[in-house]
Order: C-alpha cells, then sequence, then structure tokens
C-alpha cells in the first residue's frame, strides 16, 4: 500500500511539472479566433449559470451587446494575455468586485522562486504608493536611495507613463457598483502585481520621479533583504508605555499573526493613559481564533471601562462573514440579524461549483453525497421569483453580554472592502457609529461573494473568480451602487503623504477631546452622558 501510495505521489508530481513546462512554453502561442470566440460564449454562459444579479448594475441588453461586440472585434489570432486585455474590461463592466479576471502567466519553479527570493526586495517591494487623482505618489522609501523623497510623485516606469498605466489597470477589474474609491486603493497596493503580470518579475527598474518641483531619474535593483531578530514581536501599548512580547503559538492564533507580513490581522491598544480610548485595529478578517481575542479585547475594555471604540477598518479586504457577525455582537446595542438570506441563482448553482472543489479527490468522494442533497433541499424559490439559502447570520440574535455601550468611531477609506464592507453597513444603518475617512471600496448594499469557485476557460486558460452567493446586510440604503459615506470625509494630499500624519485618527481623537463622555458607575448605555 505504501509503495502505491509513493508511486502514485511521484505520479502527480511528474505530471505536474510537465504541464507546468507545457504551460509556460505555449504561454505566448497564437490562439486562434474561433477558441478565443469559444471562450468568450463560455464565459457569458457561465456568468448567467452561476453569478446571481447578474445584471444588478447593468442591463442583459447592455451586457448582450459588450460580449457581442466583443467577439466581433476578434478579427485575428492572439496571445492569452491580448485577449485578457479585452476581455477583462467587458466582464468588469458588471461591476461586482469579486467577479476577478486572472490572465494565465509564467509559472515560475521551485528554484526560479529560491533565486528570485535570494536576491532580495524587488524594485517595487522597496516602495509603498498611494494614487490620488491618477497620480501616484511615494507614501514610504525603503530603498537604499535616500535621495527619494515621500510624497514624490512616480512620473514613469521603464520610460511608460504611470498615468497611462493607471488608467489601463482601471479596465481590468471591477469595484462594487459605482464607487470612485476602491480602484484607486487597489491599484495603489497592486501596482507591481499588474505589471508583473504583463512585463514579467524585473530585477531592475528606471524610475522617474518629479519631486520639489524637479525630475530625479534612477534604478532601483533588487536588494537583499536585512536579519530581523526575534520573532513575531508583539508590541502593547497601555497608557504611553509600550511593551514588546515575543508571540507564543496561542498568541499567534488570537491575534490572526500573518507569517509573511509579519503582523497581526487584528490588535487592541490602550492610547490614553487611564485607558478610555481603545483603538482597535483589523487588518483582514482572516486567520486564527477571532472568537477568542474579541472575548479577551471586550472584557479588557469592561474591565478599564473605556469610554470611546476607534475600529480602523482602513485597507481592510475583507474575509471571513463569521468573524465580523461575531465582532458586530459586541458593537450593536439591540438584538439582530446581521443579513438577509442568501441569494443565488438556482436549486443547483451551490452543487454545480462547491466550497470544496479544490478539495483532495477522496475528500470529494465522501462529502458530495451529503453535501449535494442538503444544498438542494435548503435552497427555495421565494415569491419574488429569486433562490435563496438561509443562514445563521440571518437570524435574529442577542447582543453579547459584554457588548460595548461607548461611542464608537469607525475609519474607512477605498480599501474597506467586503466583510468590512458589511459590518459598516449594519453600525451605519443602526446609527450605531460615527465615520471617518473615505467612501468605503465596498457597496452598501451588498456584493455578491461567499463561496467563490474559479472557473477556467479552455482556450486562453485565462481565469475567472465568480462569487455565487448575494451578502447583504440587514441595513441598506437608498443609494444604489456606493458604498458607506464617511460622517467626516478626510482625503489626504500629497503633502499629507510627506508628513505621514494620521489625519483620520487625529480627528477623532481631537473630536473625543471636545465631546468627552462621563460614565456614571452603572456604566449601562442609558447611563453614558455627553458634557
Amino acid at each position: 500500500m505504501r509503495k502505491i501510495l509513493l508511486l502514485s505521489f511521484f505520479s502527480l508530481l511528474l505530471i505536474q511539472c510537465t504541464s507546468v513546462k507545457e504551460h509556460n512554453e505555449h504561454l505566448n502561442d497564437l490562439i486562434p479566433e474561433s477558441d478565443l470566440k469559444e471562450d468568450v460564449d463560455f464565459t457569458y454562459q457561465k456568468l448567467q449559470r452561476l453569478q446571481p444579479k447578474l445584471y444588478w448594475y447593468i442591463s442583459k441588453k447592455e451586457l448582450d451587446f459588450k460580449f457581442d461586440s466583443l467577439k466581433s472585434t476578434i478579427t485575428k489570432p492572439m496571445t492569452s494575455y491580448e485577449f485578457y486585455k479585452k476581455l477583462s474590461p467587458v466582464v468588469s463592466s458588471i461591476r461586482q468586485g469579486h467577479l476577478i479576471v486572472s490572465p494565465s502567466v509564467k509559472i515560475l519553479s521551485k528554484s526560479e522562486q529560491e533565486a528570485i527570493k535570494e536576491l532580495g526586495a524587488g524594485p517595487f517591494s522597496q516602495f509603498e504608493f498611494e494614487i490620488l487623482n491618477d497620480k501616484m505618489y511615494v507614501t514610504k522609501n525603503k530603498s537604499d536611495d535616500e535621495a527619494i523623497q515621500t510624497g514624490a510623485e512616480v512620473i514613469s516606469i521603464n520610460d511608460q507613463k504611470t498615468s497611462e498605466l493607471i488608467h489601463e489597470y482601471y479596465t481590468l477589474f471591477a469595484s462594487d457598483g459605482y464607487n470612485k474609491t476602491f480602484k484607486r486603493k487597489r491599484v495603489s497596493k497592486m501596482f507591481s502585481t499588474f505589471y508583473t503580470n504583463e512585463n514579467g518579475p524585473q530585477n531592475s527598474l528606471k524610475y522617474v520621479f518629479k519631486q520639489s518641483d524637479s525630475l530625479y531619474t534612477t534604478s532601483i535593483k533588487r536588494k537583499a533583504a536585512p536579519k530581523k531578530e526575534g520573532n513575531g514581536a508583539l508590541m502593547k501599548v497601555v497608557g504611553h508605555e509600550a511593551k514588546i512580547n515575543f508571540l507564543t503559538s496561542k498568541d499567534k492564533k488570537t491575534y490572526g499573526y500573518n507569517e509573511n507580513t509579519k503582523m497581526n490581522n487584528r490588535d487592541l491598544k490602550f492610547i490614553e493613559k487611564d485607558n478610555s480610548i481603545a483603538l482597535l485595529k483589523i487588518s483582514h478578517f482572516a486567520l486564527g481564533k477571532p472568537s477568542r481575542f474579541y472575548e479577551e479585547s471586550f472584557m479588557k475594555m469592561q474591565q478599564y471601562k473605556t469610554k470611546t471604540l476607534i475600529i480602523d477598518l482602513r485597507n481592510n479586504p475583507g474575509g471571513s462573514l463569521k468573524e465580523i457577525e461575531i465582532l458586530y455582537s459586541y458593537l450593536s446595542d439591540a438584538s439582530y440579524a446581521f443579513t438577509d438570506p442568501f441569494q443565488v441563482v438556482s436549486k443547483t448553482a451551490l452543487i454545480e461549483k462547491t466550497p470544496f472543489s479544490k478539495a483532495p479527490l477522496f475528500a470529494k468522494f465522501f462529502i458530495t453525497p451529503f453535501y449535494a442533497p442538503y444544498m438542494y433541499l435548503n435552497v427555495h424559490k421565494n415569491e419574488d421569483g429569486d433562490y435563496y439559502i438561509p443562514n445563521s447570520a440571518s437570524k435574529r440574535k442577542p447582543i453579547n453580554k459584554n457588548a460595548f455601550r461607548g461611542k464608537i468611531y469607525v475609519m474607512i477609506n477605498g480599501g474597506t472592502f467586503s466583510a468590512s464592507s458589511i459590518i459598516s453597513s449594519n453600525l451605519k444603518g443602526s446609527k450605531r457609529a460615527t465615520f471617518v475617512g473615505e467612501e468605503t471600496g465596498g457597496a452598501y448594499n451588498g456584493t455578491v461573494a461567499g463561496i467563490m469557485p474559479t472557473v477556467k476557460l479552455p482556450n486562453s486558460d485565462i481565469k475567472i473568480t465568480i462569487g455565487l452567493m448575494v451578502v447583504a446586510p440587514s441595513y441598506k440604503t437608498a443609494l444604489e451602487g456606493r458604498g458607506i459615506f464617511p460622517d467626516k470625509e478626510i482625503i489626504p494630499t500629497p503633502a499629507d503623504f510627506k508628513s505621514g500624519k494620521d489625519l483620520e485618527l487625529s480627528w477623532i481623537l481631537e473630536d473625543i477631546k471636545k465631546n468627552p463622555i462621563i460614565f456614571s458607575e452603572n456604566q449601562n448605555s442609558e447611563d453614558i452622558t455627553l458634557k
């Protein structure tokens, strides 16, 4: 039996290596027109079969026209990447941020990956960028070239105008609805990914910066990363005293420690000496044991008699629905139903593409006989003619016994997306929090996500990630296709990038000083008063 398993393992490994080699060798082959048009039809058919509320932000007539027009423009063979650049804008017109078209790119072998890793940080990763008014600025310089100033505008990269690259990248993906902030934030963070998809990994880049009213040209090469002492340091701030504790395995799970970024996905800090203000930063609703973290955090806030909670959801791309519901149970001031039942295309959509599509074959063999009939029986057709599946988040629940009773501020921006927008919608709709920053990247009225399988096009090898469920918060707004708007809008300027000041946090702290909260000894929500 052991020999059979080993033989099977090495056979699969050999097949995988062969398929990777073949994939790379044919990456730039010209694909016949007929095959490309077949992929266009395949894409639209899959979207119609799987994507609920396909015509939420675009009419069927208009989308039919776009797909027909795309086919009419295919008049000659082209490479997979050339086809990707034509297909992506059409799919993006559906205006669903979770609907992602991914190009077929070179697959690096382990040895190639190790070689690049050995060379060190690439010429993109030595900077952090921010896009504002279609211009890209440096917000952090981690390169060895100290002449590059924070706040410098990036004019061109390898003689390509940055503004032209930004406009092109904007067409390759969608935001939720008519949102104006998500694309700017996503390209700011993933500029290197879009560039590398087309040009491959770069060991050196020629940059032209504009700073102090003059141009500065330089080449940035890969550099070896400095060695770091310690592993997983955790900064805990109590009052004004900072203490560094090295994370235990339990701590890592509780805080959702990210091994790639070497940072925690969730952290709690107390800003004032009297612990009256807590700052809860959540970078991603994923990893670790969130229930333990929130239980410990809100018990601590209750113990310290914390009056104000600031939640930082800026650049939080989303994650687990279960986690945001747990968090909301500590923030709501009344019983709640967190979401609506999930809407799906049909009774069979969740069977055709399952959440364990990438699971090992033996797992599928044992799970499918139970999963398929369960899903079929639970999906029902409503009076509106659409199909829905109930979920625990749509059932009314009481708030947590340790729910926070004080004032809540939430910091948001265009990077606040998906799950972080869902919880923001409910906090905004229930008037439970004051929002500071800019419009969220995710739509107020929900998104199409949940189970998100990847479909591979048969001829071009392009992959499309499709959401199978409409995840809608309990609270809605009349303005369709826009995000959660802040109560206090704060838009940074290039000068703010240079100063490095946290504008949103500074405004909140000033607002707390102007409107301090006084607790009575009983500490019930009705006992909280403003001076």
